[in-house]
């Protein structure tokens, strides 16, 4: 049996149109997920939206719609964007469904009924927009500490969960598990916050009315974080298909902005201890994009990005091949247009695209398209084939750490290495040699052989332009086994016609165009 990845984003909140820093958390868990079916893995990819709440509630109200039909439009539009990102995702989660509100009411009921959850009172500050609570410590400036927006106080009967119960528990389990909470630095801000007490959580409202019923007291709707966060069990099995559960559940991986990350590495797994439930292995919180001032992105700053107004102008694969590469795990990101075309200019059109382009356009010139097997192999030759057969275990490296940038510069210097291969083994002059016939094979099939074995790898993070290389270079030998020995390009093939990848962009039209569309 292939061993389990399930690997979840954030379900996102159904009150507008995701910007571009939502949709790379969806390309980046993309990214693992289609790594992760390439190397073997039996893989569920999560994501989907978070439709219930008071803000939701508030946007329906404000647009005359009643709040099921703004997050039905919502919900298609995001499954929209998420579509053309080209994303792989196996469920897309909707909290208003059925099955889901069904679970997270027999949830709530476990929970009550062990003691975990009691009946009390809530008095203290929110925050509309995040749907949070805070303390007067929490704020900062005097605004919630996530958004920067004011707070409101507020009093009403409310249910909580008992998270001072665990705080201990808590707390040791993150010591113990060094790898539970990734990058290391966010791993310490949330021990940090534990340090400060851990208030018991309010976990239901009064004062709207859009969410799920508490069940056996249905003036209270359950709290939004509760409905939201239970979706990585409500839909993996728990409580209905035990076999399903037992097979994806703990989940490997869920992805995260590190605004949410409290979330997810202290509320959630409090609830699943208190389930008795296994603890999901890994969190990973990545930072942010900001604009080239070092802004965050906000509808009032007039700076915010979306994913599918950018691929009316670009390339899909541009925006995903920046997207991936420019963000690591511990510092936020610079992102604009501007930035996007000249890494398609370098990296994209120069470095990947020229290559492959000359190396088939040669390949027809030489030999007709044919493919033929080496038959020596010089010293010069080498450090070409080593670095092309030990990039699955660089990318491996890179990977399992989910330095998805750094696995995508290995890739990258195979194409780098091999268009400076070009320049030294100089197959024009060869070509002028009729002695060197044997040897100009030689250096286009190594050409050939190292653009296929990078570009199996590029299938996880680029996939409409691998297929394209694949496509002109006539192979069907993609898979993850077909680069151990550099031989994956068959003898007596025939490549199809270059075509190019990706045009070099005139940046200053370009930018102009985009600008009266934006």
């Amino acid at each position: 049996m292939k061993p389990t990845f399930y690997v979840t984003t954030p379900i996102f909140y159904a009150s507008g149109k995701p910007q571009l820093g939502n949709s790379y958390t969806t390309i980046l868990a993309d990214a693992i997920a289609r790594y992760k079916r390439l190397t073997g893995y039996d893989v569920v990819f999560q994501t989907g939206m978070d439709e219930h709440g008071q803000k939701v509630e508030q946007k329906a109200e404000e647009q005359g719609k009643n709040p099921q039909q703004f997050v039905d439009e919502i919900s298609l539009e995001v499954k929209n964007i998420f579509e053309i990102v080209n994303t792989s995702y196996d469920r897309f989660i909707r909290t208003t469904n059925p099955h889901h509100k069904e679970i997270v009411r027999k949830i709530f009921k476990k929970l009550y009924d062990k003691g975990d959850i009691y009946k009390g009172k809530y008095e203290g500050l929110y925050c509309t927009p995040c749907e949070s609570f805070f303390t007067e410590s929490q704020l900062v400036d005097g605004k919630c500490p996530d958004c920067g927006r004011e707070v409101h106080k507020t009093s009403e009967e409310a249910y909580f969960l008992k998270l001072s119960k665990y705080e201990e528990w808590l707390k040791q389990y993150i010591l113990e598990h060094e790898d539970f909470i990734i990058p290391i630095s966010r791993r310490n801000e949330m021990l940090r916050f534990i340090e400060q007490g851990l208030d018991d959580l309010c976990v239901s409202r009064t004062s709207f009315d859009w969410g799920i019923k508490v069940p056996f007291d249905e003036k209270h709707v359950i709290y939004v974080w509760l409905d939201a966060l239970t979706n990585y069990i409500t839909f993996a099995g728990y409580l209905e298909n035990e076999e399903e559960f037992k097979k994806f559940w703990p989940a490997n991986l869920h992805i995260v902005g590190k605004d949410i990350l409290r979330f997810h590495s202290i509320y959630w797994p409090i609830m699943l201890k208190a389930l008795d439930l296994p603890i999901t292995k890994q969190i990973l919180a990545h930072p942010f994009f900001v604009d080239p001032k070092g802004e965050k992105m906000s509808k009032s700053k007039g700076n915010i990005l979306y994913a599918d107004d950018l691929s009316k102008h670009l390339e899909v694969d541009a925006i995903r091949y920046y997207l991936l590469s420019e963000l690591g795990l511990s510092h936020d990101g610079n992102v604009s247009p501007e930035l996007i075309i000249d890494r398609t200019n370098t990296d994209l059109a120069n470095v990947l695209g020229n290559l492959v382009n000359r190396t088939i356009t040669m390949a027809h010139k030489y030999f007709d398209g044919i493919i033929y097997t080496p038959t020596k192999i010089n010293e010069e030759d080498e450090e070409l084939i080593n670095l092309s057969k030990n990039l699955k275990n660089k990318v491996e490296e890179k990977m399992f750490e989910y330095k998805i940038s750094e696995a995508l510069s290995e890739i990258f210097e195979i194409y780098r290495r091999s268009n400076k291969y070009i320049d030294e083994q100089t197959p024009w002059v060869l070509a002028k040699d009729p002695e060197q016939e044997e040897r100009l094979k030689t250096v286009i099939y190594n050409l050939l052989e190292a653009i296929r074995t990078a570009t199996v790898f590029l299938q996880a993070f680029l996939p409409e332009t691998a297929d394209k290389i694949f496509k002109q270079l006539n192979t069907q030998n993609r898979d993850i086994d077909s680069v151990e020995n550099f031989d994956g390009m068959d003898d007596g093939i025939k490549l199809n016609e270059p075509e190019v990848l990706f045009q070099r962009i005139d940046k200053e039209q370009k930018l102009k165009e985009i600008e009266e569309t934006l």
